[in-house]
């Protein structure tokens, strides 16, 4: 359950040392040490084993939604005070727990790159222990966010670098919009308003679909429209390995909701595929959007089959790309919403 760091993570984070790629301020710092969503708490060893800290740690190793098998949110490190020193501030997340009698109420305050780039660092101030676990408990989505998104803002800045020209190319096209994605996924198949790209490997298979159809009315903005939409698109386009198979939504297992996507509607879809009359399955997420300018519904898909290995990570970083999905009219218009997750920041 809760761990420490181990040996491989400490020469992890003085080998980056070596490393000073980020810039603040015209200062150059140390590259940030650690893998993505790994986290640091920085708290003192008996609030850690009472209520407030589990309180925290329960937070923190909740499970991802969407994933077929439970995956806790983040892969928790802990360190007291006094052993946070220079080589720890390293990390890319850190949460300070600041427990004192000076603060009136809980509250969050967030420094961003300060030891190292990039870096996120989160500090969660209560005035007594009772009221930290209160406050925790009660902003238990908000902590889960703040770093699943920054990790997200980091997959799209390297994307916004180094990204398939290819899929760029032939979402254009085809679709008159533009994407990020990783360029592993070299394999491709197109079809009327459909493509498909994917890593087409044995094990840990990230894969990306696009497809559109017209808009006709907000019906279209709701579950059992998109899970039959969905399917009808999948069943003729991605066939399984078996006679008669092909890919369909687990209703029961997916959730369907609105988002504000930087001050437009759009809609979220994340669950779980299988493959009908076979022995396949795996997460999705998925974004769907009113293209107004060819009145037109365009929905973009990550899925991932990853029998044998876990699956946040893989699925998570295909989701940042969904983020990166720009329309024909933000094109034209240079009016590009976003290179970041549409979320609402904590307040410093």
């Amino acid at each position: 359950m809760k761990q420490v760091l181990n040996y491989s993570l400490v020469i992890l984070i003085v080998l980056s040392f070596f490393s000073c790629k980020g810039k603040k301020g015209g200062i150059f710092i140390p590259t940030s040490s650690g893998r993505p969503y790994e986290l640091l708490v920085v708290v003192n060893p008996g609030v850690w084993d009472r209520p407030a800290g589990i309180a925290l740690h329960d937070v923190l190793s909740s499970d991802v939604p969407g994933l077929p098998q439970s995956e806790s949110s983040f892969h928790i490190m802990h360190s007291s005070p006094s052993d946070y020193d220079a080589t720890l501030k390293l990390i890319r997340n850190i949460i300070v727990v600041d427990i004192q009698n000076i603060y009136t109420k809980g509250s969050f305050k967030y420094e961003q790159d300060v030891y190292a780039y990039p870096q996120m660092i989160l500090n969660i101030q209560a005035p007594d222990e009772s009221t930290f676990k209160k406050f925790v408990e009660d902003n238990k989505q908000v902590i889960i966010d703040f770093f699943t998104h920054a990790e997200m803002n980091r997959q799209i800045d390297y994307l916004k670098k180094k990204h398939s020209s290819f899929i760029s190319a032939k979402v254009d096209s085809l679709f008159d919009c533009d994407i990020w994605l990783p360029a592993e996924l070299a394999s491709s198949k197109t079809a009327k308003q459909f493509f498909w790209a994917s890593t087409n490997t044995a094990t840990a298979d990230q894969s990306f679909v696009m497809y559109s159809y017209p808009f006709t009315s907000d019906s279209t903005f709701t579950k059992k429209y998109f899970v039959n939409k969905r399917d009808s698109v999948m069943a003729v386009n991605i066939p399984g390995g078996r006679q008669g198979s092909y890919m369909m939504t687990d209703s029961l297992l997916s959730d369907v909701h609105a988002i504000n996507y930087h001050g437009q509607y759009a809609m979220i879809a994340r669950g779980l595929w299988r493959m009908k009359r076979d022995f396949m399955g795996g997460p999705f997420v998925s974004i769907t959007r009113l293209d107004k300018k060819h009145k037109r519904i365009v929905t973009a898909e990550v899925f991932v089959y990853s029998p044998d290995k876990m699956k946040r990570n893989l699925i998570r970083q295909l989701e940042s790309s969904l983020y990166t999905l720009k329309l024909s009219d933000e094109l034209q218009q240079g009016n590009i919403p976003l290179n970041g997750v549409p979320v609402k920041k904590i307040k410093k």
